[in-house]
């Protein structure tokens, strides 16, 4: 078997050194080559909004010797292109002459690195005006509560409505904004709580004027009542007059602990109206609850028919 030749180091030194000295020959001579540069679109109108998704490189062609080359294209700067502008085709559509801006990108060239060429002449933008809105907030809240306790009153979102700014197209098309949603489980006691406005999918370029609000409700224990009601006969012609065995009836309600006390039979107005049972050829008159208390929960009233006798 046949030892192994061992190359020489001064082989591989020259070997190195023929390398290095033919790469710094090509390295220094000048190349027309294109090199792809980020777009960072810039001087937009305040009332105007880039939407969808623009072209994010911008190919050139350009002249200098291959370090520079090597060098740009290693750390490739974004260009600038100015977007104020801007020339509309149709609607939302726009476009950029970007050859108009060849001065001012060559400024944004590294040293020594001469513009020959842009290849796109063209930009096409999407571009939408901005406008604000103020829209009311509605909450999204699941609670459970605890046996016999109930909210007190309507669930209070604090602020209201909020300035919402963003694209004409979606700003005009909606009436109000989702918060994001509350569940709470066993709830006995009244709570607040932050919650931040959904986002819609999708939709870029939104501001909010706010974007934690506080979501709050009261509540209490109830408890059942029951009282006898008066009722009155309304739509009865003149030459008619109607007879009913009782002239009350029993409501049953829900209502808050904490105001119990407070009703009464005055505060309920109880009509059965003649004339509806008239015309439907009914033998019986049906109470209806035209007046309660704001507090109450919910309410039933028995009986739900009553017969009557006509006298002429």
């Amino acid at each position: 078997m046949k030892p192994k030749k061992k190359i020489p180091k001064t082989f591989i030194s020259f070997l190195l050194a023929s390398v290095l000295i033919w790469l710094l020959i090509t390295l220094s001579k000048e190349y027309v080559t294109s090199i792809y540069f980020p777009i960072k679109y810039g001087n937009l109108s305040q009332n105007k909004l880039l939407q969808g998704t623009p072209v994010k490189e911008l190919e050139v062609v350009v002249k200098a010797n291959g370090f520079k080359i090597l060098r740009t294209r290693v750390n490739t700067k974004n260009i600038g292109v100015h977007a104020n502008a801007l020339i509309q085709k149709k609607g939302t559509k726009y476009y950029i002459l970007v050859k108009k801006q060849k001065q001012s990108i060559q400024k944004q060239l590294p040293s020594g690195v001469v513009l020959q060429e842009i290849v796109r002449d063209t930009l096409f933008l999407e571009v939408s005006s901005l406008v604000s809105k103020k829209l009311p907030l509605k909450p999204d809240v699941k609670i459970r509560y605890q046996v016999g306790y109930d909210l007190s009153e309507e669930i209070n979102v604090a602020p209201d409505s909020i300035i919402v700014s963003g694209p004409e197209n979606y700003i005009s098309e909606i009436d109000e904004i989702t918060l994001l949603p509350i569940v709470l489980e066993g709830v006995k006691a009244d709570f607040s709580k932050k919650v931040a406005v959904k986002i819609p999918k999708g939709i870029r370029n939104l501001k909010f004027e706010s974007k934690e609000i506080i979501v709050s409700g009261k509540v209490e224990k109830f408890t059942e009542g029951t009282l006898d009601i008066k009722y009155t006969i309304t739509n009865v012609p003149e030459d008619l007059t109607i007879n009913t065995l009782s002239k009350k009836v029993q409501i049953t309600f829900i209502i808050g602990l904490s105001r119990f006390n407070t009703i009464d039979e005055n505060s309920f107005q109880i009509e059965c109206d003649y004339s509806m049972s008239a015309f439907n050829n009914l033998g019986y008159l049906i109470p209806k609850l035209v007046h309660k208390p704001s507090e109450i929960k919910s309410y039933k009233i028995i009986p739900n028919k009553i017969d009557f006798l006509i006298q002429h």
